[in-house]
């Protein structure tokens, strides 16, 4: 008896409510005031208490987890997972709104469609309470798949045509029109683009809008070198560009890695950035703010996305969301050296 942890009842005695409320509170009932919430979690983290997450999960049926899935259907998966900081602060941004409501995050991967059913099945069985989806292509069946399955989900980037799914996602867009303003805004005018892949969820809508903004000024001819996302792929990519068109004085670079390749290159080549050539990537990413010079870029607010995609999740298994919730997050242009 002596050895007995906390209670619901010393909790409550902390935080000066009923144990009732505490228990609401545990088990994330979503009719208590959030100040009173607060003044819960505060004692909860006083006294030390932690839930019986057996006992919770036959009152709520909620395992008290969430699936965090990397999804793709292509050969390159583990390379750019591991290569991409844009991952990393993915799960920056949902650790924190997961841990405030005592709910863990399991990592999945799904590269395969074996790996995919196995998923889906993981699901349906109960494994985690639903999931948080980062597509990296735009052919992924996986979405389809668990939204057919009746499984709460989310997905970083909008749904393909006709799918109905709650999504968080940037205006990818009027980013790249920030970045042909800028460019042209700074006197070049004959810019360049290292494009993604085309199988990427957010190849083409940049590539268009880049294209679209520059026509405007009359610039009817862009190149075009596509690129894996990775820093060695911006690398070659700045190579072939020089190659075929020598005259070009700036480049606009799908992601940061890719734009720091191209800029790694031409200063290689002994070609001024931006002197000669101007660079601009996309994304904002560490490796912007490292690359020296430091990147000019797109900033794609990365960790308030993933934390509005948990939020709509949460709020999607507590019944208070529909599950075509969305989001759309503006851009910014961030002004450095390379431009």
């Amino acid at each position: 008896m002596g050895n007995r942890g906390p209670t619901l009842e010393d909790v409550a005695r902390e935080a000066g409510v009923s144990r009732a409320t505490v228990s609401r509170v545990v088990n994330g009932v979503r009719n208590v005031d959030s100040d009173i919430q607060r003044t819960v979690r505060d004692a909860i983290a006083r006294t030390g208490y932690t839930p019986n997450q057996a006992a919770r999960s036959l009152v709520t049926r909620r395992t008290g987890t969430v699936a965090l899935v990397l999804s793709a259907t292509g050969s390159a998966f583990a390379a750019r997972v591991f290569s991409d900081p844009f991952f990393g602060r993915v799960v920056d941004g949902v650790l924190p709104v997961l841990r405030e409501r005592a709910i863990q995050p399991v990592m999945l991967v799904a590269e395969s469609e074996p790996a995919r059913t196995q998923l889906v099945e993981y699901l349906r069985q109960g494994g985690a309470d639903g999931a948080l989806v980062v597509p990296l292509d735009d052919e992924d069946p996986l979405p389809a798949m668990l939204v057919a399955a009746g499984l709460p989900t989310v997905l970083f980037g909008r749904p393909r045509d006709g799918e109905r799914c709650a999504f968080v996602d940037l205006d990818n867009a009027a980013g790249a029109r920030l970045a042909a303003e800028h460019l042209w805004a700074t006197g070049r005018r004959r810019p360049a683009t290292i494009a993604a892949p085309v199988t990427a969820p957010t190849a083409r809508e940049r590539l268009d809008a880049f294209r679209e903004a520059l026509a405007v000024h009359g610039v009817t001819s862009v190149p075009v070198v596509r690129g894996r996302f990775t820093v060695d792929s911006g690398r070659a990519a700045m190579a072939r560009l020089l190659r075929d068109h020598p005259g070009i004085d700036a480049v606009f670079a799908a992601n940061d890695l890719m734009a720091q390749g191209a800029c790694e290159h031409l200063r290689e080549q002994g070609i001024a950035v931006p002197g000669t050539v101007a660079v601009v990537g996309f994304d904002d990413s560490v490796a912007a703010r490292d690359a020296r010079p430091r990147l000019t870029t797109v900033r794609q607010p990365v960790e308030r996305m993933a934390a509005t995609m948990a939020e709509l999740l949460i709020e999607q298994l507590d019944g208070g969301r529909t599950d075509s919730a969305s989001k759309i997050f503006e851009p910014l242009l961030v002004v450095r050296d390379t431009t």
